[in-house]
């Protein structure tokens, strides 16, 4: 069945196996609410085993990506809560993450404005992150005396740009330029606002072509080997791999390396 989110928008292009998912509250800057943190999770849950889905793309409509939590319909709402009810909370968020990184299917954020808070963890978590120029991002969570450890920004951004600029993001909450961020290693490139959608359709198609097992694996890889010694992730990597080779795909590879034909991957 279909997948059909009621609080953004959703969309699989069956002849490329791409699917879209647009965050689409521009008004208000495409900040989440509750239902948006639960249906996102849903649907990556979701989009794991989906068929005919082998990419995926995030984006926002208007002009920002997405700024974080909304300050009337969540911030507000928060002050009423008790510790268990904030936890049940933080919980939710954390699983959106995991719900990200969990999905096997290749991930790309086209970043098609302003990216903050929460909207700058979603980036993060995604495998390929494609900015407009417009494109600046905040860690906002220590501007509004939160941690900046929050939805697993502090495992996540040491990962992608070092311990010492995931310091001064983290802790210093402020923006940085689309740009800056392409030097440090967080976006992947830069665009034209106009071209970031193309672009990062572009990157969707090419992973949607690949073998996707194989992906899917390097990805859950990526995950595993961040908590190994090395004994422990080589031997993790030589099960993993003689498992591929079991697929059909590396058959696929090898025939259409012979046939000087593309490869057909399941």
């Amino acid at each position: 069945m279909t997948l059909q989110p009621t609080s953004f928008l959703y969309s699989l292009d069956p002849a490329t196996s791409v699917a879209t998912i647009t965050l689409n509250r521009p008004e208000r800057l495409n900040a989440l609410t509750f239902e948006v943190y639960t249906e996102l999770r849903d649907t990556f849950r979701a989009l794991d085993t989906e068929p005919g889905v082998r990419a995926i793309i995030i984006t926002g409509a208007g002009r920002a990506f997405c700024t974080g939590g909304d300050v009337q319909d969540i911030i507000g709402a928060l002050f009423s809560r008790d510790h268990d009810g904030l936890l049940e909370f933080t919980r939710l968020t954390c699983d959106l993450i995991l719900s990200i990184r969990q999905c096997r299917r290749p991930v790309v954020a086209a970043l098609n404005g302003t990216v903050a808070g929460a909207g700058a963890v979603i980036a993060a978590a995604s495998d390929f992150r494609i900015g407009a120029e417009s494109a600046k991002i905040a860690f906002l969570f220590t501007k509004v005396g939160l941690a900046g450890a929050d939805m697993g920004a502090a495992w996540l951004l040491p990962r992608l740009v070092g311990l010492g600029h995931a310091t001064e993001l983290l802790m210093l909450g402020e923006f940085i330029t689309a740009q800056r961020a392409l030097e440090i290693g967080l976006y992947h490139r830069v665009v034209p606002a106009e071209r970031v959608l193309a672009e990062a359709t572009d990157v969707a198609r090419r992973l949607a072509r690949g073998p996707s097992e194989a992906i899917g694996v390097t990805k859950a890889s990526l995950n595993l080997e961040a908590s190994l010694d090395l004994v422990s992730a080589m031997e993790a990597e030589a099960r993993a791999q003689a498992a591929c080779m079991l697929h059909p795909n590396f058959r696929e590879a090898y025939e259409a390396f012979r046939a000087k034909r593309d490869a057909r991957f399941e």
